[in-house]
């Protein structure tokens, strides 16, 4: 296995029926029990070491309903108790932060086994707290990127018993969910020297073979034939010619034809800004401008691990934007796969540039729909701040949608207008379009109507603005720094939404 890919998390998930007393739970280092708020006698007679847990909640101040104690058996496991309002539901992305929580107080002990009890809710309900307990348990004990001589040492979850009834498919999904998510994170947060272009496409053909992928890498000489212009226009700034587009292909049994859905994604390994230099803070954490193309190669290793029925492509812009005696410049005009010429206006505007020939190129393919991530823009983060993404589509019908996939995946979005007098803003007169404003607002908008001219009208489109992709403080089930934003979302969309099925309506 590539050393830039990351060690798998060897947490096991299972089952039992047993009654959660003092006794049974000795099997266990840590306990989290989930309790209705103003739950009934009878349920919290259910509790381990009932007539003392009830006392200590009984003490607990109104604003603050999280007990943690120990219990009083031969492994003395930890409990943290916390009540919901089963009647005031969460949703998605309040249940996910209340379970990092929770979760985070319980691996405060480094266990490596974890159990969880849900006495008093619904099937659905008990089932919605479990899952989200194992997404926080994968986001939290997972190791980021370490490059220190002396590793801080960390004991790993292993197990974890859920108490009650199984749910597989929930479980299942959780899990393939938290794989790819951590995925995401890992190639996001790797330094640049790391993760350069060779290397990246090493790993991702790691992936592919052990996944089943078919993988085609269009380098330099492939993109000069194909005239893609546009994606060629930042890369020829790089020391190394070894930037390029990565094309996948998971094709389920033997289905072949045209894919159901293209996932594309950004992955600008890191972004000086190019002659349009940014300034040293704006250019501190531009290693994870490839986190697009983290969250597509991320998803499709989701929907690979879920055996996912539709046919999907992965399409990721792989190469730097550097600032060298060949690096493209602003008024440029270079002429993309699909013929359109562009004028450049900025190069630090490179991420639209990769992309308008990745999509051009997904296009082809005629996929029903295509999906693209980006860090795209800073007015998206302005617009909506790092707790939402943008999101943007050539199907208004689909905007609603797009907002209720990510209220229920816990990834929530918020859709940008995209009228066609936007376009006023990037009329040139020497070329067909400019590549953004030279000044001016709506800089997420432009840069989303200068890519739909690269996306084929017989293909539904949804552009995601990745604002959410790292968050100091974290967010949901994800701890500080990088999210893995988009991948819940996409099998949220696809999956549950059945996005594809309403495209023929």
């Amino acid at each position: 296995m590539s050393k830039l890919l990351p060690e798998p998390q060897k947490l096991r998930v299972s089952q039992t029926f047993a009654q959660a007393s003092s006794a049974n739970l000795e099997a266990v280092e840590q306990v989290l029990i989930f309790l209705p708020k103003n739950a009934p006698a009878r349920i919290k007679d259910e509790l381990p070491e009932a007539p003392r847990l009830k006392r200590l909640l009984a003490r607990l101040p109104k604003n603050n309903r999280t007990l943690r104690s120990h219990l009083d058996n031969t492994r003395s496991t930890g409990v943290v108790v916390t009540e919901l309002a089963a009647k005031e539901w969460p949703d998605s992305f309040q249940l996910l932060s209340l379970a990092r929580k929770v979760v985070a107080e319980a691996l405060s002990e480094k266990p490596a086994s974890l159990a969880v009890v849900t006495p008093g809710f619904s099937e659905v309900q008990a089932a919605q707290i479990q899952e989200a307990v194992i997404l926080a348990a994968l986001a939290l004990d997972f190791p980021l990127p370490d490059f220190r001589s002396k590793k801080m040492e960390k004991r790993q979850l292993r197990k974890l018993v859920i108490y009650g009834k199984r749910n597989s498919a929930m479980i299942k999904r959780a899990l393939a969910e938290g794989e790819a998510l951590n995925l995401v994170r890992w190639l996001t947060a790797l330094p640049p020297n790391k993760l350069d272009a060779r290397g990246y496409q090493k790993l991702i053909r790691e992936l592919a073979k052990e996944h089943g992928w078919q993988m085609t890498l269009l380098g330099q000489t492939e993109l000069k034939k194909a005239k893609a212009g546009a994606f060629l226009a930042v890369s020829q700034g790089n020391a190394k010619p070894d930037a390029g587009i990565v094309h996948l292909r998971y094709r389920p049994g033997k289905k072949a034809g045209s894919p159901d859905l293209a996932l594309v994604g950004k992955g600008i390994i890191f972004d000086t800004g190019g002659t349009n230099l940014k300034p040293f803070k704006a250019m501190l954490d531009m290693h994870e401008d490839m986190n697009g193309s983290a969250v597509a190669l991320g998803t499709l290793l989701a929907m690979t691990l879920l055996g996912v029925k539709q046919s999907v492509d992965c399409w990721l812009a792989i190469t730097e934007n550097r600032i060298s005696a060949t690096a493209y410049k602003s008024r440029d005009v270079v002429t993309a796969s699909n013929g359109t010429t562009i004028e450049v206006i900025h190069t630090d505007a490179e991420g639209r540039m990769a992309l308008a020939d990745t999509l051009a190129l997904a296009g082809k393919k005629k996929p029903k729909l295509i999906m693209d991530y980006a860090t795209l823009t800073g007015t998206c983060v302005a617009a909506i701040t790092e707790r939402y993404s943008g999101v943007f589509t050539n199907r208004d019908n689909l905007n609603q949608l797009l907002i209720d996939a990510g209220k229920d995946s816990g990834e929530r979005v918020w859709p940008f207008p995209m009228n066609d007098d936007f376009n006023e803003e990037l009329e040139s007169r020497n070329a067909d379009v400019l590549q953004c404003a030279a000044a001016g607002g709506g800089d997420h908008i432009q840069a989303a109507k200068f890519l739909q001219r690269f996306v084929p009208e017989k293909s539904a489109w949804v552009h995601m603005d990745l604002s959410s992709a790292a968050r100091k403080g974290g967010l949901a089930q994800v701890p500080d720094g990088p999210t893995g934003f988009g991948v819940r979302y996409t099998l949220d969309l696809v999956l549950d939404k059945n996005i594809l099925g309403q495209l023929k309506k």
